[in-house]
């Protein structure tokens, strides 16, 4: 009588099982190159990394979501975004010991893979979709405002409102968004160093215009125009937290230069923490000079809100057209900064087979995955063009959230799990701080609104099916 051997238990099985992990070692062996051979090239230094980190948070955030803050939480828009911050904080002390242990170009999906296995890892790509793909198209949809309003005040005529706007806002189709979005494309595949070089420029630019707008607000500053505080109370500045974290997202795209830092282990920890600690500072001081200036009433639900508050305070619509200017080149920079994290995190699912080759490939003359930039660009420049994306900014919030609890639980998994790996940056207060990271994320998590949840119960239920009917058994660790 034959005896067979009973089948294999699903999570025995490598084929089907999704808590296999890839070591640390292991992902940092396979970075750099395509199954070609073609590789990225090591031309970012420590400022261009803060640059770029600068490059990929300020942006729509503060220029155009200020308003919607404030709307929220009144002058207690500030400590929204202390605490908005407080929660990236806690986060970056991970992303900073991760980023420089592991130094790849998958950033959170990498960290996952290493720490909480295939499945998971996957999920919080999934999520890394949503997230640059909302935000991209976000922000190309507030530089179409800016740039409306740099033509008003250059001009002073605007672009038809059927070329400005998409269907879900009363026009047809926003054309300064897609021209944005493929501008950023045509720049990101001619090189790293010319991006990183342009990333700096428009990064210095936008400081020197906040600091310029702050010169300006501070100087009709007003006690009054800060009272009442909290007009809705903690319930005010709790929503209004939820809505200035929107003006963080990107931060964590640093760790996606990995590959193309000249000293990733060092650099990483460092530019992730500048990045942080510089932005909240600047966004705390634009909140308060613009509300002091001319009240939290007149900013609060306002587009363009900054070029408002100069044009009010020096009664001429010159200074509006430079905060106007210093706009469109700062949402520019972030549309640039997060399609290039985005390629590069696709880019390494690509080459762990958890999605379509193409993503991977490398050109050998520019040194950068041409084919994915492209594609990346073409689909998010869709939602741009035609789609309002207010529905979904409380999606795209709890899955990025999502993502970095996985970062904060990843690196505690990690820390039993690889006690030897090499850290240049440790977390202080571990496990204090990382727990304290999860805890302040699901915090938030929970502020988004029972919408926002059904809205991310069924985008990740469609993130399984996509891993199960692809990425599982594509995955190169079958």
């Amino acid at each position: 009588m034959h005896n067979s051997a009973p089948p294999a238990s699903p999570l025995r099985d490598p084929l089907h099982n999704p808590l296999r992990f890839k070591s640390p070692a292991l992902l940092v062996a396979e970075a750099g190159r395509d199954p070609d051979g073609h590789g990225l090239k090591r031309t970012m230094g420590l400022f261009q990394l803060i640059c770029f980190g600068v490059g990929a948070i300020v942006g729509t955030g503060i220029f155009v979501g200020l308003s919607d803050s404030v709307a929220q939480a009144g002058p207690g828009v500030v400590v929204s975004f202390i605490l908005a911050a407080l929660t990236c904080v806690l986060t970056a002390f991970s992303f900073a010991e991760l980023g420089g242990a592991i130094p790849v170009a998958g950033s959170s999906y990498s960290f996952a893979y290493a720490g909480l296995g295939e499945g998971a890892a996957f999920l919080v790509g999934w999520c890394l979709l949503l997230e640059y793909g909302v935000s991209v198209s976000a922000v190309a949809v507030g530089w179409s405002q800016y740039v409306n309003e740099l033509l008003h005040s250059l001009t002073g005529h605007q672009l038809p409102h059927m070329l400005s706007a998409g269907p879900g806002d009363g026009g047809a189709v926003n054309l300064p968004a897609v021209v944005v979005i493929a501008l950023a494309c045509l720049l990101l595949v001619r090189g790293v160093r010319e991006s990183a070089r342009a990333t700096a420029a428009m990064a210095v630019l936008k400081l020197v215009v906040l600091l310029l707008f702050c010169a300006i607000g501070f100087s009709a500053f007003r006690d009054g125009n800060l009272l009442p505080f909290a007009p809705d109370g903690l319930g005010g500045i709790g929503a209004g937290t939820t809505a200035a974290f929107f003006s963080y997202i990107g931060f964590d795209a640093i760790t996606t230069a990995g590959e193309e830092a000249r000293d990733p282990r060092r650099s990483i920890p460092i530019a992730i923490l500048v990045c942080l600690g510089l932005v909240t500072v600047l966004y705390c001081a634009v909140a308060i000079a613009a509300i002091g200036a001319v009240g939290g009433d007149r900013v609060g639900g306002r587009p363009a809100a900054l070029s408002y508050v100069v044009n009010e305070v020096t009664g001429s619509a010159v200074g509006g057209g430079v905060i106007a200017f210093g706009a469109v080149v700062a949402i520019a920079s972030v549309v640039l900064a997060v399609l290039y994290g985005q390629s590069r995190i696709l880019m390494s699912m690509s080459r762990d087979g958890l999605v379509p080759k193409i993503f991977a490939r490398v050109s050998p003359r520019t040194s950068t995955p041409v084919a994915g930039t492209l594609i990346v660009g073409i689909v998010f420049a869709v939602p741009a063009a035609f789609c309002s994306l207010d529905a979904v900014v409380g999606l795209c919030t709890i899955g990025t959230l999502a993502t970095m609890a996985a970062v904060n639980t990843a690196l505690m998994v990690l820390r039993r799990r690889e006690p030897d790996l090499t850290r240049t940056f440790r977390v202080p207060l571990y496990p204090v701080v990382p727990l304290l990271g999860i805890g302040c994320c699901l915090y938030l998590m929970y502020e988004t609104g029972w919408a926002a949840w059904w809205q991310f119960a069924a985008f990740l239920a469609a993130g399984c099916a996509v891993y199960a009917a692809y990425g599982r058994r594509r995955s190169r660790l079958s």
